[in-house]
């Protein structure tokens, strides 16, 4: 596949995603999906930051393309940042979503408009698969990355959540016994007074 409908159908994916939040009915659902949005424009970004811009600065006139759109990729990174802290079901969540999907969607109509064609241009077709291989290559690498990365968060997460339950566990047999020996503390005092 060709690096520019390689990039296509990335932006694609996160349009997708940013629907589906729209229409997302509680917080849960909407943590879900923004972690989505998280992973696939942060590989997204991975991707053009290493294969696609690097070539693209080779060529002339789309140097300060390229320089403003890495400007952009900041600006989403620092907004996904702080999205991840925010309660999904608050107002500062939907506020910064929005935002973030504009910037987004601004971004991907300077790509898609302006940078892509001139790049068109500028490459051949035999270029333009060869750069797509490559991004290719490095997101299955990087998503692989990202995978691993999740699991052991989630391992640790289990692990913790698994400790706690066998801390409440202990807790509520020690409770247990305790207000079991003083029931039976009050049956030998009842006896010894009859």
């Amino acid at each position: 596949m060709d690096a520019l409908e390689l990039l296509k159908q990335d932006h694609q994916a996160v349009k997708d995603l940013f629907d589906q939040i729209d229409d997302a009915e509680d917080g849960k659902q909407r943590k879900k999906l923004f972690d989505q949005i998280d992973t696939q424009l942060n590989i997204h970004a991975h991707i053009e930051e290493t294969v696609f811009y690097p070539e693209m600065q080779k060529i002339d006139e789309l140097k300060d393309m390229v320089e403003e759109a890495l400007e952009e990729h900041q600006e989403v990174k620092t907004l996904l940042e702080e999205i991840e802290g925010l309660d999904p079901d608050g107002d500062q969540f939907s506020a910064s979503l929005e935002e973030l999907m504009e910037n987004v969607e601004h971004h991907v109509e300077e790509e898609e408009n302006e940078l892509f064609p001139k790049a068109e241009s500028a490459l051949s077709e035999e270029e333009l698969e060869e750069l797509g291989d490559r991004m290719e290559a490095e997101k299955a690498r990087k998503q692989r990355g990202s995978s691993s990365t999740k699991s052991a968060k989630k391992s640790a997460s289990k692990t913790k959540s698994a400790s706690t339950a066998q801390k409440r566990t202990r807790t509520s047999k020690k409770t247990s016994k305790s207000s079991g020996s003083k029931k039976s503390g009050s049956k030998k005092s009842t006896s010894k007074k009859r």
